[in-house]
């Protein structure tokens, strides 16, 4: 499916997220407030954490793999059982492990001894959300836009749904325990969704680990992990420094900016997941390589660009009306946390391509030291100029990003074309 197509297909539900989570925003600006706005990002990051352990880790070699082997259903099928077994078997364990560290966890993290229960149930429902995190990275690498388009907007309007109601009665308590519940409660859309294709059956899941699907998950696993791990880390890093050095209300500023940010960025970064990854696991050569780059830049730069602009031009009215007039102060983040956008999602294009290509060690390397790089930058910069230290951090960050993964990329088209040609002599 060409990228225009997956675009149009894909913006379909991205306007729908997009829809649903400008509400959303807003319901949990009224009732939890800045300082309630730091705690859902440090909660949100321990899910995000826990759900990439439990099965977001393989999530990209299955995507990877299930469009590698297009043509060899019973490849893809091992690779299938193999994530799958692997995702439940971690997520329990997981789980298990959470049961007894959720009073610890919410004290250190969340700054709130009473809200530990969220960690009880975050523990009964991760191998519910392991279960559709391969579901849908199998949708993805079979490339059925059609039903991860659907899924997605089902899963939108159940966030909404349940977010808004919990949030509406339980007030922070109520919008910590939805965002446990929500991704779960999506596994049955998904299953649904997928039991209707013909070449889907649910024993195709169950089976025993096979062993080079799992060293062809392995890479892809180490990956992931880095990712489950570094980057929310980072994120909680640097919000915890804020609320210790400036306030909790001053975290929630930066949280809030982040959240306009990964809103207005999904058209991007969602037809990056659903198009780009599983056509560079096509890819043979340096020459379609450089083509598929220039396209996706094609596309992405005008995109990213005007969206940027459009939002800076409407800052204050984005304020007022997403949040409330409490969270005025986080105006000031903006140039910078938009020029970081645009520099994030211009060195994303080339990054994606170290997933594409199964470069495991370049990928662990640049991301551990590059998010090193972002907490350091926060603390020294948030010293010398405040809050808005932490965006000016974010967008120099990302500009280093983008020229290493510019080399990088280089380095990778020279390895293919002397690959292909050492072929051709033979």
């Amino acid at each position: 499916m060409s990228l225009v197509k997956t675009s149009l297909l894909n913006g379909i539900a991205v306007i729908v997220k997009i829809l649903s989570a400008l509400i959303l925003n807003k319901v949990l600006a009224i009732y939890v407030g800045p300082s309630g706005y730091a705690i859902i990002g440090q909660f949100q990051n321990v899910v995000s954490i826990l759900v990439s352990l439990s099965g977001g880790v393989v999530a990209t070699g299955v995507t990877k793999a299930t469009a590698q082997h297009f043509d060899n259903e019973a490849k893809q099928q091992s690779v299938w059982r193999t994530a799958i077994r692997l995702s439940l078997g971690v997520s329990l364990l997981t789980g298990v492990s959470l049961l007894f560290m959720g009073d610890s966890l919410a004290q250190w993290l969340l700054h709130r001894a009473d809200m530990s229960n969220v960690f009880f149930w975050l523990a009964l429902t991760l191998p519910a959300i392991a279960a559709n995190s391969v579901l849908m990275a199998i949708v993805n690498g079979k490339k059925e836009v059609g039903i991860y388009v659907i899924a997605n907007i089902v899963g939108s309007f159940i966030t909404l749904l349940v977010t808004g109601l919990l949030a509406f009665n339980f007030g922070l308590y109520g919008a910590l325990l939805a965002f446990t519940i929500n991704p779960a409660v999506a596994l049955l859309s998904t299953a649904l969704l997928i039991a209707r294709k013909k070449w889907f059956k649910t024993r195709f899941l169950w089976g025993r680990i096979n062993r080079p699907a799992m060293r062809e998950l392995s890479g892809f696993g180490l990956m992931g992990l880095t990712s489950a791990l570094v980057v929310p880390i980072t994120y909680m890093l640097i919000r915890d420094y804020l609320t210790h050095h400036l306030s909790l209300e001053a975290a929630g500023y930066w949280q809030a900016s982040w959240k306009i940010s990964e809103i207005y960025l999904m058209l991007v970064t969602s037809t990056l997941s659903v198009y780009y990854l599983p056509r560079l696991a096509e890819i043979k050569t340096a020459v379609e390589l450089k083509i598929e780059i220039i396209k996706v830049y094609r596309f992405v730069l005008p995109v990213v660009t005007l969206g940027a602009l459009t939002i800076y031009l409407l800052r204050d009215f984005i304020i007022s009306t997403l949040f409330t007039v409490d969270f005025l102060p986080m105006r000031q983040l903006f140039p910078w946390q938009l020029i970081g956008d645009v520099i994030k999602i211009s060195s994303l294009v080339l990054a994606f391509i170290m997933h594409g290509r199964g470069m495991v060690k370049f990928f662990v390397i640049t991301e551990v030291v590059f998010s090193i790089m972002f907490v350091s930058l926060s603390w020294v910069l948030t010293g010398f100029f405040g809050l808005i230290g932490v965006s000016i951090a974010y967008a120099v960050n990302y500009a280093f990003y983008w020229v290493v993964m510019v080399i990088l990329v280089r380095h990778e088209m020279l390895r293919m074309t002397s690959s292909l040609s050492g072929e051709s002599k033979n």
